[in-house]
């Protein structure tokens, strides 16, 4: 398999065969980001030689093991969904060719990446298995989005996951906690909220903010410009994300990231996960968080 670098994928993509179609982020200018600090480029697609290499790997492994035939792909990369329509679509025609019991095609995305499609492109990279996006949005708070420059404001995240939502791609989110900064965390998670429940995420992820020394966040920190939440002020924000939101969604922590890792359906679990984030808030010290929080040494 042709693979560089450190392969990232979400939690609950275990189960999904894992193709290299980018390597790198587009933008690369997060920055909190140090995840693929790793590679001598910022971003290149594989070739599509490579593509196909890896697919026939894949179909002559599944074939040897004897297992049940896979039915997702994700993508790896940051950001696959950058692709062109077109080059999506030729990707997606070499996965159902190899291994035509793939019935859905999944990736990282940045907001940015939609924005070029149009809606007609979206849908018929839907009839192609595209579905299962997972979106770092981080937070619904445009002041933090501005200082740490994602590259895009929370009324494009809303106007862009609608156009998913329309065009029938379902989509997880990434939230970051404590990426607006000491003080702010409860704020941001309001404005989250407020996003969030304007459109359809089928799951919210939260991700505990590490910063690592090679993070341009690091430097800001260092010259004065921003404040990391203390530990028990994430587990703040979370409850408050948490109790504002009022969709049905998935509302989870499962990455190396979290000392505490949960996972609950909303609106059903919500007083379950409360009473969960309170026994930490009200028992758990902030120098034990912290302690876990300084042994995360890579995520």
């Amino acid at each position: 398999m042709h693979y560089t670098g450190t392969i990232w994928r979400p939690p609950y993509e275990a189960a999904s065969l894992l193709l290299e179609v980018t390597a790198g982020c587009t933008h690369h200018k997060c920055k909190f980001c140090t995840l693929y600090n790793d590679l001598p480029f910022n971003f290149r697609m594989s070739p599509m030689e490579n593509i196909e290499d890896d697919l026939q790997e894949m179909k002559r492994a599944i074939k040897n093991q004897d297992s049940e035939a896979a039915n997702r792909v994700f993508l790896t990369g940051a950001n696959p969904f950058v692709l062109s329509y077109d080059k999506l679509i030729a990707i997606a025609e070499r996965i159902h060719k190899y291994l035509p019991s793939v019935n859905s095609i999944g990736s990282f995305a940045r907001i940015t990446d939609i924005m070029p499609k149009t809606d007609g492109e979206l849908a018929r990279l839907r009839a192609f298995g595209y579905d299962g996006l997972t979106i770092g949005i981080e937070t619904g708070d445009d002041k933090a989005l501005r200082f740490m420059n994602k590259g895009y404001t929370s009324a494009d995240i809303i106007e862009q996951c609608q156009r998913l939502d329309t065009a029938g791609i379902h989509y997880s989110f990434f939230y970051l906690v404590s990426i607006s900064g000491a003080g702010r965390g409860e704020i941001g998670a309001k404005l989250t909220a407020n996003l969030c429940n304007q459109i359809h995420p089928t799951l919210i992820g939260a991700n505990m903010l590490t910063i690592y020394p090679d993070s341009e966040l690091y430097a800001e920190i260092q010259r004065g410009n921003w404040r990391e939440e203390g530990e028990l002020e994430k587990y703040k924000e979370i409850r408050t994300l948490i109790e504002n939101l009022q969709i049905p969604t998935v509302f989870a922590a499962m990455g190396a990231s979290n000392a505490y890792q949960f996972y609950g359906r909303l609106p059903k679990d919500k007083k379950k996960l409360l009473l969960f984030l309170d026994e930490i808030i009200g028992n758990v010290s902030e120098e034990e968080l912290r302690r876990y929080r300084k042994s995360v040494h890579h995520l």
